[in-house]
């Protein structure tokens, strides 16, 4: 059993007298298997530092390990612990550690190759050239929605306690912090002078990577389908303009795109309009099967007449955590408390995955962050 339970909450100890706790669970592939289930409490092979935790957020990724068999549970396991936006306070932490019991924490999510390729030797776990990183809550290491988790020092981001349960939007910053990076790095490449760019999907990501652009001093456009309810209003607030037509109808022409929907017609949109020596980031993974009218000999000549470039951007490593955690500091709390739409007891945990309209972050409560 791994340390599982069969059934139920009753259990406080496992079949091999080992203690439980609380843990939302799946397992992949299996429809309708998502539960609240006694797990056995993490080990000290586990890591030397062992935390709380407070919240999980939830996003696309997890409803897809829920639904769509989407994941990977650690090996030699049939169960997936769910939950890999998080915030944590630790409870206990050796001196040569660096933290102290109570700190205000975030786990790493991405761990990197075991025999590391050159990237994931160098820190870049989130370039893994073999694909055999491991992702808590996603793939081969159990998630942060449960009650206690253990990590070893160098997978944790210690937060400023100011920022509070607002803390749990620092995992998809990072996704942003990364992204921004990389637009930059690559707009270095020769005269570089950005005014404007547009962000499809007013999502968590979408408004992240907004609230990034804001901060940057650009010109930002957000496209999105909605009309009503807080996305509009929370683009506004950054100064930012609020589109509810299409990419081409608009008739912008933008110096950098960010594209957080994955939606097939949006993908085309965005590497079809742009200015010259324009940048475009994917950041939304698109289903498979999905066809778009595409003239690929005029979007080749566009990008190679405009010395254009369109890249993909994925996860985050330890340097884009600390990007997020400054970038969430400069922010406006209240701006950044509108965006979690939702806080949803985890006892509760069917009702955050309740789709509605007016929902842009929905956060599973596990326990109080004090403030």
């Amino acid at each position: 059993m791994n340390g599982y339970t069969s059934r139920g909450l009753a259990a406080s100890v496992d079949r091999g007298g080992r203690p439980t706790m609380r843990a939302l669970t799946v397992r992949p592939g299996v429809r309708a298997s998502l539960r609240l289930d006694q797990v056995a409490e993490p080990g000290p092979e586990e890591g030397s530092l062992l935390v709380e935790t407070l919240a999980v957020g939830l996003c696309g990724t997890d409803v897809e390990v829920i639904d769509d068999g989407y994941g990977e549970p650690p090996p030699g396991e049939d169960v997936l612990i769910l939950g890999h936006e998080n915030l944590g306070r630790v409870l206990e932490a050796p001196d040569e550690t660096g933290f102290s019991v109570g700190d205000l924490v975030v786990g790493i999510v991405r761990r990197p190759d075991p025999e590391p390729c050159p990237a994931c030797a160098a820190g870049e776990w989130d370039m893994c050239r073999t694909g055999r990183y491991s992702e808590h809550g996603i793939k081969g290491l159990h998630g942060f929605a449960r009650e206690r988790w253990r990590a070893e020092p160098d997978a944790v981001v210690r937060l400023d306690s100011s920022l509070g349960d607002l803390g749990v939007l620092l995992e998809p910053t990072t996704i942003v912090a990364k992204a921004w990076e990389q637009v930059e790095r690559i707009g270095h490449r020769s005269f570089w002078s950005p005014q404007t760019v547009a962000v499809t999907g007013a999502g968590p990501v979408g408004l992240l990577a907004a609230l990034l652009g804001a901060q940057r001093g650009l010109d930002v456009h957000v496209f999105d389908r909605v009309t009503r309810g807080p996305k509009p209003d929370l683009v506004r607030a950054l100064g930012a303009t609020y589109h509810h037509d299409s990419l081409p109808a608009s008739f912008l022409r933008a110096d950098v795109l960010i594209e957080c929907t994955g939606a097939g017609q949006v993908v085309a949109d965005v590497m079809t309009h742009r200015a010259p020596d324009a940048i475009v980031c994917l950041t939304g993974v698109s289903g498979v099967g999905s066809r778009v009218p595409l003239d690929l000999g005029a979007v080749n000549r566009q990008l190679v007449l405009g010395n254009d470039v369109v890249f993909g951007s994925v996860n985050a490593n330890r340097r884009h955590y600390d990007q997020a955690a400054q970038a969430l500091a400069a922010a406006d709390d209240e701006w950044l408390r509108r965006l979690i739409t939702r806080t949803v007891p985890w006892d509760r945990y069917h009702e955050a995955f309740e789709r509605r309209a007016d929902d842009v972050k929905v956060v599973l409560r596990i326990r109080e962050t004090g403030r």
